[in-house]
């Protein structure tokens, strides 16, 4: 049992300063501070806490040689402050999403980061038996490729949100359309029709290669397990150095345009980045298995 004391932690641009009494990794309390305790002491006051990331990712290289998939994980999480990748495997026909889904587990066994796997499939797969077998697998997000709106209309919705209940996974929007007019049209048409026939959704896409915001973790399960700081979460976090310009941004920003700040990484109470240095631990992240999207009221 250590005290993290003077926490400089920032949420929703503002920084509050508490301690944090930490065992076996986990955060037991939060509190101003732990005077009357006689447990080693670690003072953060020079830098801003702030929990570690959870990206969305498309692209990982799971099928490419070790080296190369540790190269990109290291470039495109560990330096940034990452110790949660979101990804999904596409799925064109109904019998290979279960073998595609193995596919991208089994290469991601040895990733120092944890990971969760959606799918992604064409709009003619919205189907109750394909929606089964998600929730038999647990899949945590169902990305649905849409070019126009009238392909949304055939859809026999009602079906649809009987088969994926209880597990409710989010059907997440992907629009192949480059226009942005036709892309607002296409979303416009989806929340209408999300939100009418009551199906579990995000109604926005939702952006590759930054902190994934507490209602989006929300909706695919992660929260508050994952990206925050709170009595009973994991201790996973990053340190940045404290200065006047980052007085006043938020996590984004920070990730963003202050990296360069960036000095410790920790994923579940082991640090995994320390200045330029990365500690790649091979096999230390972990499959995280959804119990219940959206469980969280946010």
């Amino acid at each position: 049992m250590y005290i993290i004391e003077n926490a400089n932690i920032l949420k929703d641009k503002q920084l509050t300063t508490s301690s944090l009494l930490i065992s076996e990794n986990r955060i037991i309390k939060i509190q101003t501070s732990f005077n009357h305790y006689r447990v080693m002491k670690m003072n953060v006051e020079p830098y801003i806490m702030t929990p570690s990331f959870v990206l969305f990712n498309s692209k990982i290289p799971y099928k490419e040689s070790f080296p190369e998939l540790k190269n990109y994980l290291i470039d495109q999480f560990l330096l940034k402050g990452c110790t949660t990748l979101f990804t999904y495997v596409d799925v064109s026909y109904e019998n290979e999403l279960t073998e595609k889904f193995k596919e991208m587990k089994t290469a991601l066994v040895g990733c120092p980061v944890d990971f969760i796997i959606g799918i992604r499939i064409p709009v003619r797969l919205i189907t109750p038996s394909l929606m089964r077998i998600c929730k038999k697998e647990k899949i945590p997000a169902i990305f649905i490729e849409l070019e126009d709106p009238g392909q949304l209309e055939n859809v026999p919705w009602g079906w649809i949100r009987e088969a994926i209940f209880p597990f409710n996974s989010p059907l997440i929007p992907k629009i192949s359309s480059s226009q942005k007019k036709e892309a607002r049209a296409v979303l416009s048409k989806w929340k209408g029709i999300m939100v009418k026939e009551k199906i579990p959704a995000i109604y926005e896409e939702i952006e590759e290669n930054q902190p994934l915001p507490a209602t989006v973790l929300n909706k695919v399960g992660l929260f508050p397990q994952r990206a925050s700081l709170m009595h009973g979460t994991e201790l996973s976090y990053n340190l940045y150095l404290k200065g006047r310009e980052i007085n006043n941004v938020d996590e984004v920003k920070l990730f963003h345009y202050h990296g360069d700040r960036l000095v410790v990484t920790v994923h579940k109470g082991k640090i995994v980045r320390t200045g330029a240095k990365v500690l790649f631990k091979p096999g230390y992240g972990e499959h995280l298995k959804v119990r219940t999207p959206s469980y969280f009221s946010l």
